[in-house]
């Protein structure tokens, strides 16, 4: 199982993810009137701030060019915990699909990723500005959404925790030495972390079946079965069956065509969006229906309009994701047989263990 490479980017994503919260803070100076003197867009860069903090020890001279500016942001990833009550079935799987494959994907794994955010001003009123303009939106809580998995399109709402706030200044030394206030945010994004994907054989489910017993006894036998199927809700091969001789309101039932010879009572068709069921076949040029089928909305159709007939042909080829409807039957037994899932069909009870 080991060594199966893959690389989704989940914590590169989320890191990402993070520091793009803070990315756009501004501080603002004004003049004793009330007016704006200065708009500066604060900085934010990856990195542990005992590294800016040496470089403002190192760069003493205010007037410096090359001088660090002040305020700036800084941003690390601290911690990586896997998150126990978030835990969901480790062997559990779903179905996605990149649009050609169909993919089988084991549920996510979740950790949590413990990050810190500091704030580095020489004024105190600068880093009350970012502070306030932060805090608001953690209650305890933001959401950012992530777009983990881009081949099958799996995108989740990461929370981000806001745990601590912290405040240090650490100014000491002469005149010359610089000051720097800081302001230390501490946070958890809880997201996930996706094993590798695989392409599936299984394909869509295509039939349920359930058989019921009339008790528990061990030695009870099935007395009705349900199957069900899906139904193709739209017209994948493009048929064109035949066409309306004429328009239909909402409450038509007996609709006119051209030719009913493609046509038997029991038939499923689709007239623009609207699929209807075929009760009946009484002429040449008429069909009996019934509108709405599968729940689709019943609507007005004009003369022309192509009628597509909906086969088992389309059925098989329902895609992930598409709707469609359900074809139910229901079989009553008495006989001593049971169905057994290995063989795939009905046997008598005593030939094999259930």
């Amino acid at each position: 199982m080991l060594g199966n490479y893959f690389y989704h980017e989940l914590i590169r994503k989320t890191v990402i993810g993070f520091g793009m919260l803070f990315n756009n803070v501004h501080i603002r100076h004004q003049n004793r009137t009330g007016g704006d003197l200065t708009d500066l867009k604060v900085p934010i860069a990856y990195g542990p701030v005992q590294k800016f903090l040496a470089r403002i020890e190192q760069q003493p001279d205010l007037n410096k060019a090359v001088a660090m500016t002040l305020p700036r942001m800084s941003f690390e990833m601290t911690s990586l915990q896997y998150d126990s009550t978030r835990k969901a079935g480790v062997t559990q799987t779903f179905k996605a699909s990149d649009g050609t494959n169909l993919k089988k994907v084991f549920l996510p794994v979740p950790y949590n990723i413990g990050f810190e955010l500091n704030i580095l001003c020489k004024i105190n009123d600068d880093a009350l500005q970012i502070v306030e303009q932060i805090l608001p939106f953690f209650q305890p809580a933001f959401n950012i959404s992530i777009n983990l998995i881009d081949s099958i399109g799996e995108k989740r709402d990461v929370p981000i925790v806001l745990d601590n706030i912290s405040f240090q200044d650490d100014y000491e030394g002469d005149f010359a030495t610089r000051r720097a206030l800081i302001y230390t945010l501490s946070f958890t994004a809880k997201t996930y972390l996706f094993g590798p994907i695989a392409n599936t054989t299984d394909g869509l489910i295509k039939k349920i079946q359930v058989d019921y017993y009339a008790d528990t006894a061990t030695n009870s036998k099935r007395e009705l079965r349900y199957i069900a199927t899906p139904q193709a809700n739209k017209d994948y091969n493009s048929d064109n069956t035949d066409e309306l001789s004429q328009d239909i309101g909402l409450d038509t039932t007996l609709i006119g065509v051209r030719n009913t010879t493609g046509f038997v009572a029991g038939n499923r068709i689709r007239i623009d969006t609207e699929n209807m069921y075929v009760k009946e076949v009484p002429n040449s040029s008429q069909l009996i229906v019934v509108r709405g089928y599968n729940n689709t909305t019943v609507a007005t159709h004009v003369e022309s309009t192509k009628i597509d007939l909906l086969t088992a042909a389309d059925d098989v080829l329902i895609e992930p994701g598409d709707d469609f409807g359900f074809s139910e039957s229901l079989f009553s037994y008495t006989d001593s047989r049971d169905f057994s899932p290995t063989l795939q069909t009905d046997i008598w009870v005593n030939w094999y263990v259930k």
